[in-house]
């Protein structure tokens, strides 16, 4: 199963530091302060660390070994693994999934450059609540201005993708991953430095258990699939550029490490700031394009350019996160059309590019023009974000867990778990069973939940 000719990582932080970038996105630094806030605080964090270690991280050291063992992309690792089977059904879905994933991420995460712009412009400056609300409205609405930050940021994770694994999606990470880090610890600083920030903290780390219901425990557990990008193909497909040496356990427990501290970090940022400010931390999804520029208006209005310099500072922020998960869900397409049809690496990811800003112009009309257009009374945008969240991703979660535990002949698992015999590994016998047993029925009940069975 091993390819030496393949091209790989060429060490082993770039292959964490990838990895990582994969896992950490939009949904690290927004969905999870949005989850925590809605879900009364530091209790919901303590059940969230208990879903990312008892079924986010077997499922990713699941997908790490699907892809290292295959040595190809997701696409085409199943059907390698278990040849003239089904299974080859579950890599396909993997592909779309991030494909789809990929077009509709893009349209808000062009956003973030739009207020990139409007904050370095000092356009944030002296506007009420209500002036922030009609203003975002204005943009994401807007026929052109969406597009032309769509195009922009899909250009820029195309740049990275074409140059390559080492060269493109590695270097990259090297650079953008401290440079996320840096940003969100020196905003973090910032926010509990205000005044009245206490108040946040204490809702950060101060448990309320009589805030747990087990919708909080459900949206706990959706939230750490979420967050570490599972079951879209990207981390198996990095995983199939993995080395010989690189020790599956220590790099999944690394990148869950990374992701869960980008996430408490952002809590960092977020409840301080919204306290401080008297804003309720259960905003919504509008909360970063809406509520925290409203945050840095009320928290540095006194003093204009930190206003400006802190929005700057966080939407760059977001910028960065968004970006290592763009790259990582359009590597997944471009790598499967290179292997599946021989197209060049070039090739591949301008038909990636291409099909993806279609996906993403007709996402970003869905929510101006074409919003009277509905799919089971959801708009475009919403509709593709409901098939690929809440049904797709955790149907893949479900059935990675299955295959390794179940079909794919355990011997191999072993041989990759331990690199060969290597490795001591402990752990394997409790992983095998999380992945047989506790892990499916907790992505089923997850599954469930989302679609408003329980």
């Amino acid at each position: 199963m091993q390819n030496s000719e393949r091209v790989g990582f060429a060490s082993k932080l770039g292959a964490i530091l990838a990895a990582a970038g994969s896992a950490v996105g939009l949904g690290n630094v927004w969905r999870f302060p949005y989850e925590t806030g809605n879900h009364g605080g530091a209790a919901f964090i303590l059940i969230y660390l208990g879903c990312v270690f008892l079924f986010g991280l077997p499922i990713m050291i699941a997908e790490f070994t699907i892809g290292r063992r295959a040595k190809a992309s997701t696409g085409e690792a199943f059907k390698k693994l278990a040849p003239g089977t089904a299974w080859k059904y579950v890599g396909y879905m993997g592909v779309l999934t991030g494909f789809l994933i990929l077009g509709y991420y893009s349209v808000v995460s062009g956003w973030t450059l739009e207020y990139i712009f409007q904050s370095a412009t000092g356009n944030l400056l002296g506007k009420s609540a209500d002036d922030f609300v009609a203003m975002f409205n204005e943009f994401s609405q807007n026929p052109w201005r969406p597009l032309i930050w769509l195009v922009v940021f899909v250009a820029l994770t195309h740049i990275i993708v074409v140059k390559g694994v080492q060269a493109g999606i590695e270097r990259a990470s090297k650079i953008m991953m401290p440079m996320l880090f840096i940003l969100i610890v020196l905003l973090a600083v910032c926010a509990v430095m205000l005044p009245g920030a206490v108040k946040g903290l204490e809702f950060l780390l101060k448990p309320d258990f009589s805030k747990i219901t087990s919708d909080a425990v459900l949206g706990a557990m959706g939230q750490a699939f979420f967050s570490l990008s599972l079951g879209m193909g990207c981390l198996s497909t990095y995983a199939s550029y993995f080395n010989r040496d690189t020790r599956l356990g220590y790099t999944a427990m690394s990148v869950c490490v990374i992701g869960t501290c980008i996430s408490i970090l952002s809590g960092f940022i977020i409840f301080p700031a919204a306290f401080s400010v008297g804003i309720q931390p259960d905003a919504g999804p509008s909360l970063i394009f809406i509520t925290l520029p409203n945050v840095f208006q009320q928290a540095f209005g006194a003093v204009p350019l930190f206003a400006c310099i802190s929005a700057i500072l966080f939407y760059i922020l977001l910028a960065l996160a968004a970006l290592t998960s763009t790259i990582s869900l359009h590597e997944v397409p471009t790598a499967f059309l290179h292997e599946k049809f021989g197209f060049t690496r070039s090739r591949a990811a301008w038909l990636v590019t291409t099909g993806s800003l279609i996906i993403g112009v007709v996402s970003s009309l869905a929510l101006g023009d074409w919003n009277d257009v509905r799919i089971a009374g959801m708009n475009l945008f919403d509709a593709l974000d409901f098939l690929t969240a809440k049904i797709m991703l955790p149907v893949a979660g479900m059935f990675v867990a299955i295959f390794v535990s179940w079909k794919l002949d355990q011997k191999k698992v072993r041989e990759e778990v331990t690199n060969w015999g290597t490795l001591r590994a402990p752990y394997y016998p409790l992983l095998i069973f999380l992945l047989r047993y506790l892990t499916p029925i907790g992505i089923l009940l997850v599954f469930v939940n989302e679609l408003g069975w329980l």
